[in-house]
């Protein structure tokens, strides 16, 4: 994965919106990960994270989860998908509410990471947890749950 850049790229301004990501790992301890675009307009631009995005209107977190793993990475995982964790992060400081991350997380067989057409981001890696977790400039709510799925079940 490329280097951290010397400043914070500019976002651009953002607006906060509950979310759904995927935890998309192997037996071995690697993770797919996607290594986001260096552009302003999206949160932790040129940052490692995982696969997911903002939930549609009357759609479900797990839903969610599904949809943007299909158009991301084409791969359907739907009743795949278990969630792992949530996080409830504060945009009061930006004169908005509280947004939900859930995290849901999805087994990969051996073949199912070459099956990737990748529709979205500069490119994606499966990468062992331990090297993500000391090396990478993984998205911060990405890293914490990266780091409560890698102790569960791998620690």
């Amino acid at each position: 994965m490329d280097p951290a850049p010397r400043h914070f790229p500019d976002t651009g301004k953002l607006i906060p919106a509950s979310a759904a990501g995927a935890i998309l790992w192997t037996a071995d301890g690697r993770y797919l990960m996607q290594l986001r675009d260096d552009a302003p307009g999206i949160f932790y631009p040129g940052h490692v994270g995982f696969f997911g995005g903002a939930v549609e209107e009357g759609e479900s977190l797990a839903e969610c989860a599904v949809r943007e793993l299909r158009e991301e990475t084409s791969l359907d995982l739907s009743g795949r998908l278990s969630c792992f964790s949530e996080l409830t992060l504060d945009f009061r400081p930006f004169g908005r509410g509280f947004v939900t991350r859930a995290c849901f997380e999805g087994e990969l067989s051996v073949h199912e990471p070459a099956q990737v057409r990748l529709s979205e981001g500069v490119r994606c890696e499966l990468v062992p947890g331990d090297v993500l977790l000391r090396e990478r400039r993984v998205i911060p709510y990405d890293a914490f749950v990266l780091w409560q799925h890698w102790v569960v079940r791998f620690g």
